[in-house]
């Protein structure tokens, strides 16, 4: 039998389900686990896609992302009393 792909609709944006996620997890979620809650709720997800939400949501300032290891980031939501500084702004 051959696999094909279907056509499904998400019921919500990724980036929303990315937000959901890390509140379910106390804030804080490495890459790795994000990848799998995503797979559960919407089948098969590209890292692409992923990578394009988390960078919507750090530009908008709603999360953080940083390398933990080469492969593995860590993806934390940004409460009202942190501040993190852009590059060159120390």
């Amino acid at each position: 039998m051959s696999k094909e792909k279907k056509a499904i609709w998400k019921t919500m944006p990724l980036s929303t389900a990315i937000l959901m996620a890390i509140e379910k997890r106390q804030g804080v979620l490495i890459d790795d686990e994000l990848i799998k809650i995503l797979s559960m709720e919407f089948g098969e997800v590209s890292k692409t896609e992923i990578n394009e939400a988390l960078m919507e949501l750090e530009i908008r300032g709603i999360v953080h992302v940083q390398f933990i290891t080469k492969n593995k980031r860590r993806i934390e939501a940004i409460k009202d009393d942190m501040v993190y500084m852009a590059v060159g702004e120390d």
